[in-house]
């Protein structure tokens, strides 16, 4: 999500000149999976996980493993943890604060019942007066031998593209450090979108790129419509310090990433949010966990997949992208890694 290049009050952005729709075609070919679980094998089970919901109701109280509260006074979830296959995924929170319009402005399209559900489902984003309480988290997938791949680096420091709206600085490399995750062990950042929220700490206030070592993953298809749209700040901002130094890697379509006995990590475009947007499918057998990046944002456009985000590219792209991703993600009972829900992993049977 940005607002950086966009007037707050505009109910529709300018079309993107994406015409690539998700279908459930796309994610074929990854082995059906359960949703990616808990070093305890309880996760995605509404009925044995406490972070899953109640049995019984599994739109309710999807409580996370919640840490010391975040801005404006609501829990936010510091560090959790899952495993699929030999990978695990952990989000990493980095931000959290009331975003700077009210939900219902946010998405004008969402009823009085799609709220009623959506507040079911992450009841922490409802603040008072009709305030968008929102969480901004990264997520680090930690192969064996250490090596890990990092997936968006979060609002960044005071100062970065995202200072002007969200709350920086952010908190990233704190949690990295308390992973045991150092900037030396990140070999592959795959990007999400660029957005301000999105990239902050993918570079230094200096410009150098925060992961010395890593490739830097962005769809073709994102850094070409930022520069047709002479989106100089963020091009200035990311996309050209990691052209200087020889870390940008430009993923054109879906694309293996990590590949071992014990799973695979898959970049699949996912276009709608921005031209180029991708999320991250982790794997093994019949376990799956989706990174969806902002192909949803708010708990609303999951129990109403055609509830649109004013700040999305391209409502319709976007909205055909979320009616696949989650149908796909249902079918398969998958697990879902948010971005700025109030907790990080949400079983996608528990949405219908």
């Amino acid at each position: 999500m940005d607002h950086t290049h966009h007037p707050i009050d505009r109910r529709r952005l300018l079309l993107g000149a994406a015409a690539l729709g998700l279908s459930v075609a796309q994610l074929a070919g990854v082995p059906a999976a359960r949703a990616g679980d808990r070093t305890d094998d309880l996760a995605g089970d509404p009925a044995r996980d406490p972070a899953a919901g109640r049995a019984g109701d599994p739109a309710a109280g999807l409580a996370g493993d919640l840490g010391p509260a975040g801005a404006g006074g609501h829990a936010a979830t510091l560090t959790a943890t899952r495993r699929v296959g030999a990978y695990e995924v952990m989000a990493l929170y980095d931000a959290a604060g009331p975003f700077f319009t009210s939900r219902q402005e946010a998405f004008p399209a969402a009823s009085a019942a799609d709220w009623r559900r959506a507040a079911r489902l992450d009841p922490a984003a409802f603040g008072p007066n009709d305030a968008w309480n929102l969480d901004f988290r990264c997520y680090a997938i930690r192969r064996p031998g250490g090596r890990v791949i990092l997936v968006d680096t979060g609002v960044g420091p005071a100062g970065s593209p995202a200072s002007s709206w969200a709350p920086v600085p952010g908190h990233l490399p704190e949690r990295l450090r308390a992973a045991g995750i150092a900037a030396g062990d990140v070999d592959l950042v795959v990007l999400t979108h660029v957005h301000s929220d999105h990239v902050g700490w993918a570079v230094g206030p200096d410009g150098v790129p925060t992961f010395p070592n890593a490739r830097y993953a962005i769809q073709h298809a994102e850094i070409a419509a930022l520069t047709n749209a002479g989106a100089t700040t963020m091009l200035s901002y990311v996309v050209d310090p990691l052209r200087r130094t020889g870390q940008l890697w430009e993923v054109d379509g879906r694309t293996r990433l990590a590949d071992r006995p014990g799973g695979a990590v898959t970049a699949v475009p996912t276009p709608g949010h921005t031209p180029g947007h991708q999320s991250v499918l982790v794997e093994r057998g019949r376990r799956r966990l989706v990174v969806t990046g902002d192909v949803l944002v708010h708990a609303v456009q999951l129990v109403n997949p055609d509830v649109g985000y004013v700040f999305e590219d391209d409502q319709d792209v976007a909205g055909r992208t979320r009616r696949a991703l989650l149908a796909d993600a249902r079918r398969h009972d998958a697990l879902l890694a948010t971005a700025h829900l109030k907790q990080p992993f949400v079983p996608a049977r528990a949405t219908r």
